[in-house]
């Protein structure tokens, strides 16, 4: 699979006058001091530091090529315990090595990853590790003109900006819909907060499997751009059984919205899984000590922040790797909650 990124370097202040046409001491003291060149200018030089992706670099002052010893590490949350596993797994492959980790968060905001991703690049990181394929424009050209070795976590996909490590969540999501049609449970609803593109691949999966059983309705999908939490997944079910679609099942888009789920469903005094079959996604720990147990979706999270930490290291080394794109997979673990038949 070939990279998309240039392997020439950063674009420079001469490259900026040039785009702008303008000297590069103009540039410079532009960039520098925004006020003391005129507005129609200034838009000039700005507008071409945005179309060439130009970056300024903090460490100026050291040789070009010199890079720092800082992983910088960009992933959407703190609070989502799905990334505390993939941290875990990030530290624990850079114990004993003499890199440290640099930790962005981008609460989910494609403006806050844009503006942590100039931070990190202007102070040149041995590497880079990204959640996510889906980008924007001033992203990808930003780490395609950052010449060090860059990693994608939790996806896979046709085109990444160098290697990647993940999964398919379409495929998974379908997998926990294919698995409630197989216990007899036919008015599968979708529930899901956060519809980040992560969430947004999951209702794909879940749609696709619906409609090749002839079983899809627009009316069983419940979502919210909420962050998911337990007591989301409370009022998005209370939501769903609220319609007159007569629901039996729910696919949730994560394990905080399954748990919720049934607690709603217990709180109507409903019978799980005869009345109503329920699937979470992740397998958190809680997932199988809950009363009744709950079927989910197994990610392999901590796996997966310690392939990607483990293939920077080997690339930063010179050793690049055989296969640049790793899908981790999925499995489903059957528990009570879908226990039917």
């Amino acid at each position: 699979m070939s990279r998309e990124r240039k392997t020439s370097g950063n674009p420079t202040l001469a490259d900026v006058a040039k785009a702008a046409d303008v000297s590069a001491i103009t540039v410079s003291r532009a960039l520098r001091d925004p006020g003391s060149v005129s507005s129609q200018l200034r838009e000039r030089i700005e507008s071409a530091v945005r179309s060439i992706g130009y970056v300024p670099n903090s460490a100026a002052r050291q040789l070009a090529s010199a890079r720092t010893d800082v992983i910088a590490v960009v992933i959407p949350s703190l609070t989502n315990a799905v990334f505390a596993d993939v941290l875990t797994g990030i530290y624990d492959a850079a114990e004993g090595t003499r890199f440290q980790i640099q930790l962005g968060i981008t609460n989910y905001s494609r403006l806050k990853e844009q503006e942590l991703l100039r931070l990190f690049v202007s102070q040149r990181p041995a590497a880079m590790l990204i959640t996510g394929s889906d980008h924007g424009d001033e992203v990808r050209r930003l780490l395609r003109g950052n010449d060090c070795p860059i990693v994608q976590i939790m996806e896979v996909g046709a085109n990444p900006i160098d290697m990647q490590v993940g999964f398919s969540h379409e495929d998974a999501a379908g997998a926990g819909t294919r698995h409630l049609l197989s216990k007899g449970y036919r008015r599968i609803g979708f529930l899901a907060g956060q519809m980040d593109p992560r969430t947004q691949r999951r209702l794909a999966g879940y749609s696709r499997v619906m409609h090749e059983a002839g079983r899809f309705d627009e009316a069983l999908i419940v979502t919210s751009s909420k962050p998911s939490s337990v007591v989301l997944g409370t009022a998005l079910c209370s939501e769903l059984l609220s319609r007159q679609v007569d629901p039996d099942a729910v696919q949730a888009n994560n394990d905080d919205v399954a748990l919720g789920a049934m607690f709603e469903c217990q709180r109507r005094r409903m019978h799980i899984p005869q009345d109503f079959g329920i699937v979470g996604f992740n397998d958190l720990e809680f997932m199988g000590v809950a009363s009744p147990s709950v079927t989910s979706v197994v990610t392999h999270r901590y796996e997966m922040g310690r392939k990607a930490m483990e293939m920077l290291n080997d690339a930063i080394a010179g050793r690049r790797p055989a296969q640049p794109s790793i899908d981790l997979g999925f499995e489903l673990v059957a528990r009570q909650s879908t226990a039917r038949i």
